[in-house]
């Protein structure tokens, strides 16, 4: 069964900067699962898998514009501590802040007696990846799965 919107797809990848050390891997632990054409993972990647099947290995450069986009400078917002889960940060951790549009992945810039400066720009912003991918499983989207825009069960959300 061949990739297309719509299907769900069970992959390991391994992803780094172009002649570097590895960043992440899910080769450690349970392959990651995406509903396919719901922007569950970054256009680059999901555009390179299409037409691929169960089984297919391959590898692929995504330049920022198909990843996590251009860096923005003096991309920072100061928070009240008080909205961190863990008010015990330090510059240079990255952290996830619950935002009025889910989740963010942000960087510590600064740290006050009672504010936080955060970098908002994603910490792989601005950065050309290389993945390395093995699709592991191909299967097609319950109607549920489709209308949530993610998948559930084995590898996806749990409701």
């Amino acid at each position: 069964m061949k990739i297309e919107k719509n299907r769900v797809v069970r992959f390991h990848y391994t992803v780094s900067e172009p002649g570097q050390d590895p960043v992440e891997t899910s080769r450690d632990r349970d392959p990651m699962a995406i509903l396919v054409g719901h922007g569950n993972i970054i256009p680059g990647l999901e555009a390179a898998m299409m037409d691929k099947a169960e089984g297919d290995s391959f590898d692929v450069t995504v330049g920022p514009e198909e990843a996590y986009g251009e860096r923005r400078d003096n991309f920072v917002q100061r928070v009240p501590k008080k909205h961190l889960r863990n008010a015990r940060v330090r510059p240079g951790d990255q952290i996830v802040l619950e935002t009025s549009m889910g989740p963010r992945a942000v960087t510590v810039v600064k740290v006050g007696g009672t504010v936080v400066d955060v970098d908002l720009n994603h910490p792989m912003a601005g950065k050309t990846l290389q993945f390395q991918v093995e699709i592991v499983g191909v299967r097609e989207a319950e109607a549920v799965e489709i209308e949530h825009g993610h998948v559930h069960g084995d590898g996806g959300v749990q409701h």
